[in-house]
């Protein structure tokens, strides 16, 4: 069905008389879906973001060295191309897919997860301001056909369904504040929630609740009540790929090493990076131990780390609260075990993607492989560990 853009008016303090125009119905698509702005949130007493004006002067070209070289799907085999996620070779047939962006809980209750190392992108960030910042895991996954089983899966934020729309993902989730309800009616959103399977695992009910692969057929692949391929609010890829020494490839300065631990300011559940040099990967721990899949019991580990520094607001006095991600900052991009100082940049439209750039203003060159976006919070940032 066609649908209408419902545009929100860029200002982080809108009136009430606003958010009353927002529409309640999903009608026919704009003619420009990217002009929609970004609010955030929809409502709510906040700072606006503080955005830097895009440089004049062209930038420099990266130096390849080496095998380095930025794939290309004219070079990918017959009937594969490369996953525009993750570099990976997938089927040509699912070249327009779109990704799931499943909501996942990360309290100490909810482990063993199972899936994540299905995932092409993983972000890591506060869920809540109180329980001591406990974060949540958004994962993103391509080719989720390949999904067998997810999570287990909780409720979105705001900045989720933010996230959501820049990548064209379909939001899986259960439920959420009333806080998201103004995205979730937008046009540039789709979601999933609340409908996944139950698996009894002797846990409270609240951490049941999986992404199946019945669950995907029935709701995505045999069904049309939800585009799956990408439509006109898609914005294009968010990365360029190498399939080796992306970090080589680049002429980057103020390059330090980055071969032990990460540790990660969020104190909930005490996230660490740790570099396996065999692997040239990056391991995933919290709550002081690796993290591993509940069935093949793998160790969740990242080719790529990004890590964003953004400022973060609060709704209410319950903890509820949403991360500035319009506009610009600083971050680290890590591979090869380095690290280089980074920016961002994301536009002031819902649907843009987030990009990011080394010091000479040179967009970054990812290897192959699964990343790692952590949101961190601008009031912690000093406070993290990269040794």
């Amino acid at each position: 069905m066609m649908k209408k853009l419902v545009s929100v008016m860029l200002c982080l303090g809108l009136s009430a008389c606003l958010l009353a125009g927002c529409s309640s119905d999903k009608a026919d698509v704009a003619d420009d879906p990217a002009s929609s702005t970004i609010a955030q949130p929809i409502g709510g007493e906040t700072e606006s973001p503080v955005v830097e004006e895009p440089v004049a002067e062209e930038p420099e070209e990266p130096t390849p060295s080496g095998d380095f070289k930025i794939l290309d799907n004219a070079d990918a085999p017959e009937g594969f191309v490369y996953n525009e996620l993750s570099g990976r070779l997938i089927d040509a047939s699912i070249e327009n897919q779109r990704p799931i962006a499943a909501m996942v809980d990360n309290e100490k209750t909810a482990l063993d997860h199972f899936g994540l190392n299905d995932a092409d992108v993983i972000y890591e960030m506060v869920n809540s301001l109180e329980n001591n910042r406990v974060t949540r895991l958004m994962v993103i996954i391509k080719d989720w056909d390949k999904v067998e089983r997810l999570g287990s899966v909780r409720s979105a934020r705001t900045t989720n369904c933010m996230l959501a729309a820049e990548w064209n993902a379909v939001l899986l989730h259960d439920g959420g504040p009333f806080y998201i309800n103004d995205y979730i009616k937008l046009d540039s959103i789709d979601n999933l929630s609340g409908v996944f399977a139950r698996i009894k695992n002797g846990k409270p009910v609240e951490f049941t609740e999986y992404v199946t692969h019945d669950d995907l057929v029935k709701y995505l692949k045999n069904s049309t009540a939800i585009d799956t391929e990408y439509n006109s609010y898609y914005t294009g890829p968010h990365f360029k790929f190498s399939e080796s020494n992306a970090m080589e490839g680049n002429t980057y300065s103020s390059e330090k090493d980055a071969v032990g631990t990460i540790t990660l300011p969020f104190p909930h559940n005490a996230s660490e990076l740790h570099y396996n040099a065999d692997e040239n990967m990056y391991e995933y721990y919290e709550y002081g131990a690796a993290h591993v899949d509940g069935e093949t019991g793998e160790v969740l580990k990242f080719r790529n780390v990004i890590l964003q520094r953004a400022s973060m607001g609060k709704y209410d006095d319950n903890g509820y609260m949403y991360y500035n991600i319009g506009g610009s900052g600083e971050g680290y991009f890590i591979t090869d075990g380095k690290c280089v100082p980074i920016t961002w940049n994301k536009p002031l439209n819902l649907e843009g993607n987030t990009q990011f750039f080394d010091a000479n203003g040179n967009e970054i060159v990812l290897n192959a492989g699964t990343t790692y976006i952590g949101l961190i919070p601008d009031d912690t940032w000093s406070t993290m560990v990269i040794k």
